[in-house]
């Protein structure tokens, strides 16, 4: 089967880059001839495809409507490429919703990775850091999350999204969570959870003192800042505790600047981005990996990535988390933004009265195997391309 992936492509790179490039990946090893057309202000090596895009404000209010450069490359793909069916990803800051009707007759799966086509921000987040329950609409310019320009930008643009996902065969999800959500404006979506790449438990000895690891863009819905204020606190009991940052983005000199603020940058690590297959190693020696989310996680790639390695989550109680982090069995949940809380999870690690072994056991990480490995994720798409292909 010829597989056409597109998807945004973001200056600093995530769950959701390394989530297509193994679903490419893991595609062809079933035998799929795929291709991977990418958008964004840089093009990626691991692209097949790639079509031109911005991070500019100003060139981001026309191209987020209508990006012509990525309808042209998508067209000409199709013509030249005559894939049998297509998966769209991120679409909505880079390629746009004009890929859509790019690709013509080509049966497509649209999959909602994140809020962004029902939230201005992407992340139903308002601006005090708790979850917006309100459907989009001026109010957004009322609570303050855009002005009023923004605002006029998008009604167009939310008109070319609703008329490219009614194109689109079958409309996807990774969790209730996101399904609800887009249920609210009237968008029905199948829920496909995620995958991510089995690999054995992990067998890096666990580090001597505490030691807490996060993963992922360094962005405000993340919550890394909630991370550092409650290694301060944790670190009143246990000294020696320590947090490793893997990872990039926009929060990473502010972040540095708390660390410092609240004296314990001489136990924060900050390694930067790292390629997926680096992150084993980084993770191997953890305690524990913190997810400290502020948004409702749309899955959580972080927290599965983990659990595959055998390394006891942390997580907020919202989103996806909610549904791939079970309390006491792979980890524990805490209340969004609590730091009081996240303090109290990432203690009861440190003194052993959760996971002493800092390790999960061989039959919950296999049973997670089973539920969010690539490989069964990979089957439950293929099975859908098939469907819609027929």
């Amino acid at each position: 089967m010829r597989v056409l992936l597109l998807s945004d492509w973001m200056s600093n790179r995530g769950g959701a880059e390394s989530y297509i490039l193994s679903l490419r990946d893991e595609l062809r090893a079933q035998g799929d001839d795929v291709r991977l057309l990418t958008c964004g202000s840089v093009d990626p090596i691991e692209a097949d495809i790639t079509a031109s895009g911005s991070d500019s404000v100003v060139a981001q209010a026309f191209l987020q409507v209508a990006n012509p450069f990525a309808a042209t490359k998508v067209r000409d793909t199709v013509r030249d490429f005559k894939p049998h069916v297509a998966l769209v990803s991120h679409f909505a800051y880079h390629l746009s919703p004009s890929v859509f009707r790019a690709l013509d007759s080509v049966p497509t799966v649209a999959s909602m990775m994140d809020y962004k086509v029902v939230c201005p921000l992407g992340t139903k987040l308002l601006r005090n850091g708790s979850t917006c329950d309100v459907r989009a609409g001026f109010v957004c310019c009322t609570n303050g999350c855009v002005g009023i320009v923004h605002w006029l930008r998008d009604v167009p643009r939310y008109a070319g999204i609703r008329r490219g996902l009614s194109t689109a065969s079958r409309i996807v999800c990774p969790s209730l969570a996101v399904q609800r959500e887009l249920l609210a404006v009237g968008i029905e979506a199948t829920v496909i959870p995620l995958g991510a790449s089995c690999i054995p438990v992990a067998q890096g000895v666990p580090a001597r003192d505490p030691l807490f690891v996060y993963t992922g863009r360094l962005a405000r819905e993340k919550g890394v800042a909630l991370l550092l204020a409650s290694l301060a606190r944790c670190r009143v009991t246990y000294p020696a505790a320590r947090v490793r940052v893997i990872g990039d983005g926009p929060l990473r000199r502010e972040l540095e600047q708390l660390a410092t603020m609240l004296g314990v940058a001489d136990a924060v690590e900050f390694t930067g981005w790292v390629g997926e297959s680096a992150v084993d190693g980084y993770r191997a020696d953890a305690w524990a990996c913190v997810c400290p989310s502020l948004w409702a996680e749309p899955f959580g790639l972080a927290a599965i990535g983990s659990t595959l390695a055998g390394v006891p989550v942390i997580a907020s109680d919202s989103g996806g988390f909610a549904e791939t982090v079970e309390h006491g069995v792979n980890g524990l949940r805490f209340r969004a933004g609590d730091v009081a809380a996240l303090t109290e999870a990432m203690l009861s690690i440190a003194s052993g009265d959760a996971f002493p072994a800092h390790r999960l056991e061989a039959a919950k990480v296999a049973r997670a195997a089973e539920q969010y490995g690539m490989r069964q994720h990979v089957n439950r798409v293929r099975a859908l391309f098939a469907e819609i292909s027929a």
